[in-house]
């Protein structure tokens, strides 16, 4: 994990479905350059809601689970339980920035569209350094075969069959 500096700020960003806070673990379908998340929703029907990301540059989908969360290095900056947030300056863009430094074709400037986004959900956390996130479809929740065949037609070049 990144480590954290005075830099960094939290911003909730409360444009987002909210999430079923005993739902299972979200589901990921991603390459190298496209992610697109999918998560149920707190609702009185099953529900849930399709998340693009644009230009991912890296990810990670793992702990702190929300009983942990207040290890995570942006918690004392106002990350919490259930919710969507950006990190504004963000340690780990500056962090990527300056490992590419010793890329013959890295220019100053390159990282300046990455945003970081962060996700918490009951079991797990998804962070992301991606140019822009949007929640693009909420639908009802069928099963887990469906689902993943939606975010497969969502991905551009269609991921699943080019394997």
């Amino acid at each position: 994990m990144y480590a954290v500096d005075r830099h960094d700020e939290v911003e909730e960003l409360k444009d987002f479905p909210q999430q079923s806070v005993g739902a299972p673990v979200p589901l990921l379908l991603a390459d190298d350059g496209e992610l697109v998340l999918a998560y149920l929703l707190e609702s009185e029907t099953d529900e849930v809601a399709i998340v693009e990301f644009e230009r991912i540059r890296a990810h990670y989908f793992g702990p702190p689970n929300d009983e942990a969360l207040s290890g995570h290095p942006l918690y004392k900056k106002g990350l919490r339980f259930y919710g969507v947030y950006e990190v504004r300056n963000s340690s780990w863009v500056r962090a990527l920035e300056r490992m590419n430094r010793v890329h013959p074709n890295h220019r100053p400037g390159m990282f300046s569209d990455y945003r970081h986004f962060i996700f918490t959900f009951h079991d797990t956390t998804l962070e992301c350094i991606a140019t822009g996130v949007r929640a693009v479809a909420r639908l009802p929740y069928v099963d887990q075969a469906s689902l993943l065949e939606e975010m497969r037609r969502r991905l551009p070049g269609n991921i699943v069959s080019r394997v």
